[in-house]
């Protein structure tokens, strides 16, 4: 089996993206790309709601090793300041997006260092986490999956 090649920071960024255009076509929504980065990557028509919604998205193609070499989590950093309305968070690896309002993403960002929002999610369900680890489960985010949001975001 040949090995497959290491996709850029750019493809894995491209790969949510697509993931999420695919993922709002298939329930009827509509959305484009934008084609410069001005902290927008999807503009999406929601025809129950009859406007636009701006979409900015981060990706992770695999859980990684927190802080190096500890149990497996996604992690997204996220500008304070983007212009956008909701944010998509996406794990290419299970094919799993989160979808967060700003006020959302605010209030449940694990760590908010000036400019900054940094929100990470273990992927081990049994993992054990020390009382001052502000990491988060799988399981205490899945309201925010986008296949429970769609019926009150788009």
């Amino acid at each position: 089996m040949t090995p497959s090649p290491k996709l850029s920071t750019q493809q894995i960024g491209k790969l949510g993206e697509l993931l999420v255009q695919y993922r709002l076509l298939l329930i009827g929504v509509e959305s484009a790309h934008l084609t410069t980065d001005s902290g927008i990557d999807l503009v999406a028509y929601s025809h129950s709601r009859k406007e636009a919604i701006t979409i900015q998205i981060k990706t992770n193609l695999k859980p990684k090793p927190g802080g190096g070499k500890g149990k497996l989590a996604l992690d997204w950093w996220v500008p304070d300041n983007s212009p956008a309305e909701l944010f998509a968070l996406v794990d290419v690896s299970e094919k799993r997006i989160w979808v967060f309002t700003r006020d959302e993403m605010k209030a449940k960002a694990q760590q908010q260092p000036e400019g900054r929002l940094h929100f990470y999610i273990h992927t081990d369900p049994n993992v054990k986490r020390r009382k001052d680890s502000p990491a988060a489960s799988l399981q205490e985010f899945e309201e925010f999956l986008l296949e429970n949001r769609i019926g009150t975001l788009f």
